[in-house]
This record gives structure tokens, sequence and C-alpha cells, in this order.
């Protein structure tokens, strides 16, 4: 009976213990589910999905006609019908767009999104009847505040702020007529209080406003509010503390963010001409191409030729006032025409005697060549005392909150 037992126990173990090895053994099966996309208002698993991208030569019919359409729709009654909603004529090449097909029906045609930029875009929808939906992402906006030392170059500091390059040129145009951005220098300062928008709170998309900024060079602070004399005025004209608007009569340069390479000069050796001379202009050095803007309204003089000066155009302000630009590779204006302030005229070559490409940028004051650089231009008109009390006192804490900022230097 003893040994019947002990028989028993044993056959038990043995059995229990290849049990737990054969579970061991078997592998086991991880199911991955798929992970769920949805934008443009589409849960993407459950199309056929195709991206592609306007290539030139592509119109919004052939792109139609790489699948067939369902209940036999032809693409001539889809671009008829759609064509008061989506400029279809206007597609550009380069910009993407998403073909949605039905995974069962061989590869129909659902809906098309043509994607315009990151946050606008067009759905054509044939899943019931023909529909154009014009959308945008949703977008948040978030308030910053930056300020720093001047390391290198404006554009410089601010991408170390991991800013773009559109807040390089606001603030260029918002300063275009008080700060020479070809003058500044290491250790000058600025701050800026800005809004910038997000996709999905975490996408950046740009600077949407700037609300308050001070550029500070050789310790003199500049501070710049937008502000809108009157609820009719489309855009926000800048002012100082004061109520001084920033707008001068001239821009400070025919250029953006390039380097002097000759002042004006009474006496300068011509590298082409090999002697000395006077040098009755100021050189800005840029690639060949780069826009020159009038640094004034006014009408365009006189444009030409001729050995020396190359291609030029020359326009007049004022009775008082004139200027001319020299060497350029193209000209945009005709005699006579009527351009304004900060429009391009022409591009940045070296025709003429000149070396390699910029614009000689010549200034008359009375019929004399002067130097712009050391002249006190004239600025617009003061803000009146009707407007200057309500400036004074919607730009009182964003000057108390740029007062108190502290720039600092970027680490690298």
């Amino acid at each position: 009976m003893r040994y019947l037992v002990l028989a028993i126990l044993f056959v038990t173990f043995f059995t229990a213990c290849n049990s737990k090895e054969e579970k061991k053994e078997q592998p086991k099966v991880v199911v991955k589910k798929e992970p769920i996309i949805k934008e443009y208002g589409f849960i993407f698993n459950d199309f056929k999905v195709v991206r592609d991208t306007i290539r030139s030569g592509d119109t919004f019919g052939n792109i139609l006609a790489k699948y067939p359409l369902k209940d036999s729709l032809r693409v001539y009654d889809v671009t008829e019908k759609v064509k008061d909603s989506f400029k279809v004529r206007r597609i550009k090449a380069g910009k993407p767009y998403i073909m949605f097909l039905d995974k069962k029906k061989p590869n129909t045609l659902q809906a098309l999104v043509y994607i315009e930029d990151r946050i606008n875009y067009t759905v054509v929808d044939f899943r019931d009847s023909i529909a154009v939906f014009n959308k945008k992402k949703p977008t948040t906006i978030k308030r910053r505040i930056i300020a720093a030392e001047i390391e290198g170059s404006l554009a410089e500091t601010l991408g170390k702020a991991g800013v773009g390059a559109a807040l390089v040129h606001k603030l260029a145009n918002i300063y275009a007529y008080t700060v020479d951005f070809f003058k500044i220098q290491k250790e000058d300062k600025f701050a800026i209080i800005l809004n910038e928008r997000f996709i999905d709170d975490s996408v950046y998309v740009g600077v949407e406003s700037v609300e308050a900024s001070y550029f500070e060079h050789k310790g003199n602070k500049i501070f710049a509010f937008p502000y809108k004399l009157s609820e009719d005025q489309k855009y926000e004209d800048y002012y100082d503390e004061n109520g001084k608007g920033l707008k001068s009569m001239f821009l400070k340069a025919p250029l953006d963010f390039f380097r002097i390479s000759s002042r004006f000069s009474g006496r300068r050796f011509h590298p082409v001409q090999m002697r000395f001379k006077a040098h009755n202009g100021t050189d800005y050095a840029a690639p060949h191409g780069t826009p020159i803007k009038t640094t004034a309204s006014g009408v365009v003089e006189r444009t030409g030729y001729t050995a020396g000066n190359g291609n030029f155009v020359k326009v007049r302000h004022s009775s008082t006032y004139a200027t001319q630009y020299l060497h350029m590779s193209k000209i945009l204006v005709r005699n006579g025409q009527r351009v304004s302030q900060g429009q391009v005229i022409g591009k940045v070559g070296s025709t003429g005697l000149a070396t390699g490409p910029h614009v000689c940028y010549r200034f008359w004051k009375n019929g004399v060549q002067v130097d712009p650089l050391r002249l006190k231009l004239p600025n617009a008109e003061p803000m009146n005392e009707s407007h200057k009390q309500k400036y004074l006192q919607h730009i009182a804490p964003l000057k108390k909150e740029l007062d108190s900022i502290t720039a600092v230097k970027f680490k690298e």
C-alpha cells in the first residue's frame, strides 16, 4: 500500500512538472493594434490613403482622373460643381494633397484634401454628394517675452531663441526708420513681447503679433508700440513711449540686413579705376538679385544705363530730396512712375564699374550729394493731443513690463 501511494505521488509530481514546462515553452502571441490616425476630419485607418504633391503642369482635373469616381461621376461635372467654393485654377506646384480611397471598391475616390499651408486646407468630399469645405486647423495663441543681448547678428540671436526669420523681418520693418541694422553691435539689447500661434499647442506656426518692443543701441532705448488712431485704420503704426511716430520720411537703407562695403567719402581708392577719387554714395554689398527698395515715396525721375553707374534708378521725393540706386542687375520701374516707400524698384547686380554685386545708394539734398547716414532726416507727423492721452494709457502696462525685463545672453 505504501509503495502504491509513493507511485501515485511520483506520477502526479512528474505530470505537474511537465505541465509547467509545457506552459513555459508555449510562445505568447502579442497582437499589436494599428494606431488610429485622425487628421483633416478623417480617420485614415478607414481608407486607403495616398499622399502626393502638385507638380508643374498638374490640374485639378488630371489629379481627379488618377482614380475612378463613384456613380460614374465625370471630372468635368465635379469641376463645375466645386468651382465657386474651391478655386481649382489656383492650385500651386509644390503644395501637398491627400487622396482618400475606398478600401472595398477598387480604389474609388472618396475625398481629396488640398493643403494650402500648415493651417488652411480644402476638403472635396464625394461620399454622399459632392461637397467642398474650406477649413482651418485649430490653433492657439501663446504670449512670450524674448529679451537678449545681440551676439553676431539680430537673426542669429533670435535663432538661438527658437524664433523664425519672419520675426527678424517684422522687427526690421518696425525699426526700419530708426535703427540702422548695419550698425548694430555686440551687446546691443532688445526685448519683445509677442504672441505666437501653435497647432495643437505644440506645432509652431509663427508670430501672430508684436505687442511691444524696445531696441537698445549704445545705451539708447528705442521703444515701439503698435497703435491704431482710428477703428477703420487697417494696419497699426508704431510709436515710441512719448507718442512720437517711428516712421520717418526715409528708410535707413535700401536693403535689409546686408553689410556696408564702402561709405560716403571725399577721397576713396576706386577698386576698378585704381585711383583716389570722391565716393558720393554708400555701397551696400548683397547677393546678386537681392531686392532694392526705394527709401521714400516719390516719382521716378530717370532710369537708364551708363558705363560708370550701370543700370540705375533716380527717384525725386520732394523739391529738397532725391535718391539714386546704381549697379542694378534689373530695373523694375519706369520713368515717371510714382513709387511708395519700401517698394522694390530693382535687383542688386554688378553692372557698370563694380567689382561685385552691390547697390551704391546716393542721396541729394537741395541738389548736393550728401551722406544720409550723417543727416537728420524728417520724421512723420506727430500724434495729436486728442489721441495721445488714450495712447499713453494704453501703453503704460506694456512699458512697465518692458522696463522690468533683463536682457540675457543665449547659450551656444
